[in-house]
């Protein structure tokens, strides 16, 4: 596979994709909606994913996180496939290019949406880099769960509304709760070797047992919110009636969860981040339709 391929890890775009496809979905039906502003944050949000997974890898190998030992899919830093200057150089490509492509978003959401882009970058950058690197202190799923739930779903319904709604803070917690568990997987699967690399993660702080605990609660919680969403009137019922349908793929991947450990947790990785893109998919398709 090509090494740039693998510095990106596809499996993880969904995670940046879902909660802006909703943000935007939420405000189609608003007279001022925007197609090339719902097309320019997704733009924006892929890079910026893109840019966090590139930091992650340059940044864990300068660290000594990443090691021969590693479990996971194969780093390009610390294997020798890319660099370690030019990963970096790349990573800070993305930032350039996401701001870029964010000026416009700034210039038509102002301040807020300048905020907002600050914080995003100084994010990717202090996931795993910096001097207090948020993955390192069993933060990273805390930050999972605000930028690419809250911060992505309301940042998006923002630029489309100039204003908030419950509705949209609502589905940035259902969706940062799916996007905290992709992380909790990954953490998950590494607690041997984060542990001797002293990377504390909340995984490695509450231990395996926990951590599987965590990550059912982590995939189930949105369906309660959605629900609760539905009876308060917050949301409609055909949006949640469909989206509640991968509630069958929740269940089967915390079967998984509490079955694997180690590398074999791989292949759920990309399983729940897809549960996210499914989830989002047919949320955004119920809405279309009850509109």
């Amino acid at each position: 596979m090509n090494p740039w391929i693998l510095a990106i890890r596809p499996r993880t775009l969904p995670a940046a994709i879902g909660p802006l496809l909703i943000g935007n979905i939420l405000a189609l039906q608003l007279e001022n909606f925007s197609w090339a502003i719902a097309i320019t944050s997704m733009f924006c949000g892929l890079l910026l994913q893109i840019a966090v997974n590139l930091a992650n890898d340059y940044f864990d190998f300068k660290s000594g996180v990443d090691t021969e030992e590693r479990l996971g899919p194969v780093r390009v830093t610390q294997s020798g496939m890319i660099a370690p200057s030019t990963v970096r150089n790349a990573m800070v490509l993305c930032l350039v290019l996401a701001l870029t492509v964010g000026s416009f978003l700034i210039y038509h959401g102002g301040i807020p949406i300048a905020i907002l882009a600050a914080l995003a970058i100084f994010g990717a950058l202090g996931y795993s880099g910096g001097p207090y690197p948020l993955a390192s202190h069993g933060l990273g799923e805390v930050a999972a769960f605000i930028f690419f739930g809250l911060i992505a779903v309301v940042g998006s319904y923002y630029l489309q509304a100039a204003e908030t709604s419950t509705a949209a803070w609502l589905m940035g917690s259902a969706i940062g709760l799916f996007n905290a568990a992709i992380m909790l997987v990954n953490n998950t699967r590494d607690i041997s070797t984060d542990t001797k690399a002293g990377k504390n993660t909340l995984a490695v702080r509450i231990g395996e047992a926990r951590a599987k605990a965590v990550y059912q609660a982590l995939v189930y919680l949105p369906f309660g919110l959605i629900i609760g969403g539905y009876f308060l009137g917050l949301l409609p019922g055909l949006p949640v009636l469909l989206s509640g349908l991968s509630l069958l793929i929740a269940r089967k991947l915390t079967v998984q969860f509490h079955q694997e450990s180690g590398a074999a947790l791989n292949p759920l990785l990309g399983a729940t981040a897809k549960l996210t893109m499914i989830f989002s998919a047919l949320f955004s398709v119920g809405l279309v339709f009850s509109a």
